[in-house]
């Protein structure tokens, strides 16, 4: 049974490979720290209290030449994950998200004067083409100018966000209002010019170093967003266009609270927002409304924002299910080679069985080695993440595989046929290299094979369940092998596999919707969203084009394989 613990160790191996990876990039934490804010205010002590576990059990793999700073992010991430009272949690991570900012800045130190002093060097000029195009009255010279003041506003944004969510925050939204304004059928240029002017006066504090915004009110993630596109719609439903008009400005008012979220994951879903939604507003304050539209466009951003809020995650089921599968086959092999020989009275050679099964272990970890120290090398150049994608989609064509051969192993007969073809095979070369072999081969390409799957979902579960996974395998898989060695009678290991295959298909399923789902988050792959359906992730089911074509594909070669099988019993 040593050969299963080899699974073991590549995830330790894994975990020591993830040190200070992606430059200590902070971004998904503060994501994180906001996330469990709001389930503390919501509530959802349990959940909050989970979400800091995950995020302990990333951040024990970060390192920092910031020894002070990073001790306060550790002493308040223990403090805040003991304390029970939501509202004492409440303050902690705030505490936490201040100190985490100041480890970001300990590490990567900045001149904000004169990072100040060039940004208004740059966009002042912006500024005042905008003003010039405004006295001119000109529709088509005030809209041209307003794109070029948008484009360079999006080009040097990052020192005012960085220094300043709220003054980031105010001018975001005091932007969205006048491009809301020039798009009515008639726009007021009077309400333009004096909304330019508080715009302007803004951004001239920024450059000054007065930070004069103030913060919004609250605590807001992707939820926020949806529960307010979901007020609009109501609102729109029941014509009620005022009332969607100040649900879809709150989207407006708390966007830069939780842009970040979004940009993050989907760049052309950032953009499409912060380009659509201003025209949103101004459509619904139009005298004709075009509902079908307006609706239209709600439930798109409602899906997407659903698809990005959904944290996609593996349960320990979904690990021992892996395990089980490629341990028990590796099992039943040996088992053949041990009972064979004992039946043949050469219970001498068994030790070559089991060396050569120890010898599979030894070269499965080898292979765990190479492949976490590929999985996490910088040479790459490319993200994790999508490796990731990639490589849970080569591990779903190899687990469709598994499962049409457990598909074939599923009736007395073909199981039986298979087990006298692996002792036949032993019986026939009479060689004690020929038995290690056998056993060796077992081993390691199961061992082979479990590292890829593991590979393409343990980044996407918690340390704990993956580890509870695998030893509920390895329970499992103990009581059966000790079943098989000592039971007097036949057992129909033809029925497990029968039932394996189908929770098999289920979990390569879920792989390839998991895989494509994140190469979609990462722009590798086209994303076509399809409204209205809903996101089931325990499933692995987005609803988008892509995932349901490569979801759809499996499901044509699952029945093609059932059919085939049904025609050669016949």
């Amino acid at each position: 049974m040593k050969r299963y613990l080899s699974s073991v160790i590549f995830m330790l191996c894994l975990c020591v490979a993830s040190t200070s990876y992606a430059e200590n990039a902070y971004r998904d934490y503060f994501i994180t720290i906001s996330d469990a804010l709001m389930q503390s205010k919501q509530g959802q002590d349990e959940e909050a209290i989970q979400t800091l576990h995950t995020f302990a059990e990333q951040w024990a793999q970060i390192t920092s030449t910031e020894k002070e700073a990073k001790a306060e992010v550790d002493t308040l991430l223990k403090e805040t994950i003991a304390e029970t009272d939501s509202t004492e949690r409440i303050r902690l991570l705030g505490e936490l998200s201040q100190a985490l900012r100041t480890l970001n800045e300990a590490e990567n130190p900045i001149d904000h004067n004169a990072q100040r002093a060039e940004f208004g060097e740059k966009f002042t000029p912006v500024m005042a083409a905008f003003d010039k195009a405004l006295a001119t009255k000109d529709h088509t010279l005030i809209e041209e100018a307003y794109r070029t003041f948008n484009v360079k506003w999006n080009q040097l944004e990052r020192p005012v966000r960085e220094q300043s969510i709220a003054m980031y925050g105010q001018i975001e939204t005091q932007m969205a209002f006048i491009r809301i304004a020039l798009s009515d059928d008639v726009p007021n240029y009077d309400d333009v010019d004096a909304q330019f002017d508080t715009l302007q006066q803004t951004i001239e504090d920024f450059i000054a170093g007065n930070d004069t915004a103030q913060a919004v009110e609250g605590t807001y993630t992707l939820q926020s967003l949806i529960a307010d596109l979901q007020k609009a719609r109501t609102a729109v439903d029941n014509e009620d266009f005022t009332a969607a008009s100040e649900a879809l400005k709150h989207f407006i008012i708390i966007w830069p609270q939780v842009e970040m979220a979004v940009s993050t994951r989907d760049g052309k879903l950032y953009t499409k927002i912060e380009s659509t939604m201003p025209l949103l507003v101004s459509a619904v304050s139009k005298e004709q409304v075009d509902t079908a539209a307006v609706l239209q466009q709600i439930d798109e951003f409602e899906t997407a924002i659903a698809l990005l809020q959904d944290k996609t995650s593996y349960t320990f089921w979904d690990a021992a299910l892996i395990l089980l599968r490629e341990g028990l086959e590796a099992l039943l092999i040996i088992l053949a080679l041990v009972t064979f020989l004992k039946k043949a009275n050469q219970t001498h050679m068994q030790k070559w069985v089991y060396m050569g099964a120890v010898m599979g272990i030894l070269l499965s970890i080898v292979a765990a080695v190479a492949m976490s120290l590929l999985f996490r090398a910088e040479s790459l150049n490319t993200s994790r993440e999508i490796i990731e994608g990639y490589v849970g989609i080569v591990a779903a064509m190899m687990m469709l595989g598994v499962g049409i051969w457990l598909h074939r192993k599923s009736t007395v007969q073909q199981w039986n046929a298979y087990i006298e073809r692996q002792m036949g095979h032993a019986i026939s070369t009479q060689s004690v290299m020929a038995m290690a072999m056998i056993s060796f081969l077992s081993v390691f390409r199961e061992g082979a094979e479990t590292v890829i799957f593991y590979v393409g979902i343990a980044p996407n579960m918690s340390t704990s369940q993956f580890l509870l996974g695998i030893v509920v395998a390895i329970v499992i898989l103990v009581i059966v092998g000790w079943v098989l060695f000592t039971a007097t009678v036949k057992i129909p290991i033809h029925r497990f596999f029968a039932v394996a295959t189908v929770l098999i298909y289920a979990l390569t399923f879920k792989i390839i919707g998991v895989s494509i789902h994140k190469l979609q988050l990462m722009n590798q792959l086209p994303t076509h969203v399809i409204d209205g359906w809903p996101v089931w992730s325990w499933l692995g089911f987005y609803p988008t084009v892509e995932t349901c074509l490569g979801q759809g594909i499996l499901i044509v070669f699952i029945m093609s394989a059932v059919v085939y099988k049904r025609k050669q019993k016949n």
